[in-house]
């Protein structure tokens, strides 16, 4: 009888020491969770946001939408992923990968200097909207808001599409009512860019015959 008793006591010793002794080590492993970064102290004080609370949440991302600044990202990203010291397999320069006669057309001669500087690039692009829209502004007030070969056409669809392959394949495209298409090297066509770049507001360039950036 006493043995018997004995060995309850003892059970029951084991198995208050054993819980108390996992308790103590979940706490700890608790505590150290990576990204919590608390005391054991506070674990009982830690709660999570309810749904009504996250809602009241403001959030200030960026965002350009269709304006001017949205289309000369997309471009710069389509084009780079907006790296300025970036110089192609084919010698095109900088975030909006700029080609020598398209420099020399805005006046940049200097090309170590256009490539070190982020202003004279963002320049040279807005003077080559410019000029490109003087090129092409009949075909803008003829063929904005019709639609060819299955793609609406927009101005800065235009414009767009004009950076890639120049203003003369524009007209080539639009006046053949599409059957007169352009690849570049890497197979991006004239099509897509007048597709992908549609829709933003490219009001603010006003057209220049002979843009010139001012180093």
């Amino acid at each position: 009888m006493i043995k018997q008793g004995a060995y309850f006591a003892g059970l029951a010793l084991f198995i208050i020491t054993f819980s108390t002794g996992f308790k103590t080590k979940e706490e700890k492993q608790f505590g150290r969770i990576e990204g919590f970064h608390i005391s054991e102290n506070e674990i009982s004080n830690y709660s999570v946001p309810t749904i009504d609370e996250t809602a009241k949440i403001s959030f200030n991302f960026p965002f350009t939408g269709k304006s001017y600044i949205g289309f000369k990202q997309a471009i710069g990203v389509k084009e780079s992923q907006c790296l300025y010291k970036l110089v192609n397999r084919y010698g095109y320069m900088g975030k909006y990968q700029f080609g020598k006669s398209a420099l020399r057309s805005v006046g940049i001669f200097n090309h170590k200097e256009f490539l070190n500087s982020p202003v004279l690039q963002e320049k040279a692009f807005k003077a080559l909207l410019a000029k490109n829209k003087w090129e092409l502004r009949h075909e803008i007030v003829r063929y904005v808001g019709k639609t060819i070969s299955g793609v609406k056409i927009t101005e800065s669809g235009i414009l767009a599409a004009a950076h890639l392959s120049g203003a003369g394949s524009v007209k080539k495209f639009l006046h053949s009512n599409g059957t007169n298409g352009y690849n570049d090297g890497f197979g991006t066509s004239l099509k897509s860019y007048i597709r992908k770049f549609g829709g933003y507001d490219t009001s603010a360039i006003v057209a220049n015959p002979a843009p010139r950036v001012k180093v």
